[in-house]
């Protein structure tokens, strides 16, 4: 289980929030696993998982290239089989001081259970907005359950969308978990 004291602070960096495609650069991924919802595209290039994006579905796969990528990959599908699974990586954040406060919250919310933006700004003495922008900028989602994050009437955003693909993958997963 994720305690707070297991995550890594990094600073915020000038390339956060910038999307790169598998397109663009086919190298940029140390893996790219087919999920029922989404292809994964796991970033895992030393010791620390740094990211992992949302591809369509029909995105071409990659077997892992690390050991640490085989071992992320092996932890989503334990994930998908059983949706109570607690992943155990070691992973990084980049982010804004605010960003991983809300990240580590996130961590605590367990499987099968969802706060609001709302519940999240208060435990941190907050307002929902910057909540919601923090869960947009999670650059590890799935290991940073996001998804469980919703709004107090409905489902709320997802991936910096309201709407499309990113809200059916957020469906799929509460579904997963029970939700």
């Amino acid at each position: 289980m994720l305690r707070r004291d297991d995550l890594v602070y990094r600073p915020f960096t000038s390339r956060a929030g910038v999307a790169v495609s598998a397109r663009q650069f086919p190298e940029s991924f140390d893996a790219r696993l087919a999920t029922p919802f989404a292809v994964l595209g796991i970033r895992a290039p030393g010791e620390r998982l740094t990211g992992i994006e949302y591809l369509p579905r029909g995105a071409a796969t990659l077997a892992p290239t690390n050991s640490l990528a085989a071992k992320v990959c092996r932890q989503i599908e334990r994930y998908l089989d059983d949706p109570e699974f607690r992943f155990d990586l070691p992973f990084e954040f980049v982010g804004t001081a605010f960003q991983s406060r809300v990240w580590q919250e996130i961590c605590l919310i367990p499987s099968g259970a969802t706060l609001t933006y709302l519940e999240v700004a208060q435990r941190l003495k907050s307002a929902p907005r910057p909540v919601g922008g923090a869960c947009g900028a999670n650059r590890i989602p799935l290991v940073i359950p996001c998804h469980r994050v919703v709004a107090s009437r409905g489902i709320g955003g997802f991936m910096k969308a309201r709407s499309g693909a990113p809200l059916e993958i957020k469906r799929w997963l509460l579904r997963h978990e029970g939700i």
